[in-house]
């Protein structure tokens, strides 16, 4: 899935690309946005018809919904939005990954827990969780309205214009609205993935984050 493949990816792509636990931020930076630019591409289609069944308000199934799509704009409808989700998940992703293994070794240095220590897990995943959302939040605004659009017509025309329109409308902090109820969703979801990818990179016997 798109996010075993963010997470699951990151050390090995980490790994490959020199930017283990002593290398600089912006190596883990690079792996984090690598591995989610390739998994939103895997999962953009899937992320369209959520999109389209959560804002659905005809009461047609979700067959119906990707027949109408299809029928009106082919396979590219199911990768509408599809620029500003690969920014987004490199953004995301670089953002989670990076501040998290940024942070485990900032924690360590400073309370001589050791990286594997669930309480060095537990505090970097927290902090990975705000930061997520600071740098998210705009993306998310953005790539809604565009999945939101109707089947049949385009409001805007791509990444650019979405993003003037929105600012035109609410200003800059509109992209931030809605702040707190995603640090609220991001935060524990951020930390139960990250504990749980330590958690099984270790009962496979790799090198953890």
């Amino acid at each position: 899935s798109y996010t075993s493949v963010k997470l699951g990816a990151y050390a090995p792509v980490r790994n490959a690309i020199g930017a283990g636990p002593d290398a600089g931020i912006g190596m883990k930076f690079l792996a984090g946005a690598l591995t989610g630019g390739f998994g939103s591409i895997l999962g953009n289609p899937f992320d369209v018809l959520k999109t389209l069944a959560q804002t659905n308000t005809t009461g047609a199934g979700l067959g119906s919904l990707v027949g109408d799509l299809y029928r009106d704009q082919g396979i590219g409808g199911f990768y509408r939005g599809v620029e500003v989700n690969i920014m987004r998940a490199c953004v995301l992703n670089a953002t989670k990954m990076g501040v998290y293994d940024a942070t485990k070794g900032l924690v360590t240095e400073q309370t001589g827990w050791g990286r594997k220590d669930v309480k060095t897990s537990f505090t970097a995943a927290f902090v990975a969780g705000f930061f997520m959302t600071v740098t998210v939040s705009p993306w998310d605004m953005i790539r809604t309205k565009l999945m939101n659009q109707p089947t049949d017509k385009k409001l805007y025309d791509g990444f650019a214009d979405c993003a003037a329109k929105t600012v035109k409308e609410g200003g800059v902090l509109s992209l931030w609205r809605g702040f707190i109820p995603i640090w609220a969703r991001f935060a524990p979801q951020a930390t139960l993935q990250l504990l749980t990818i330590e958690v099984i990179y270790n009962q496979m016997g790799y090198s953890g984050i």
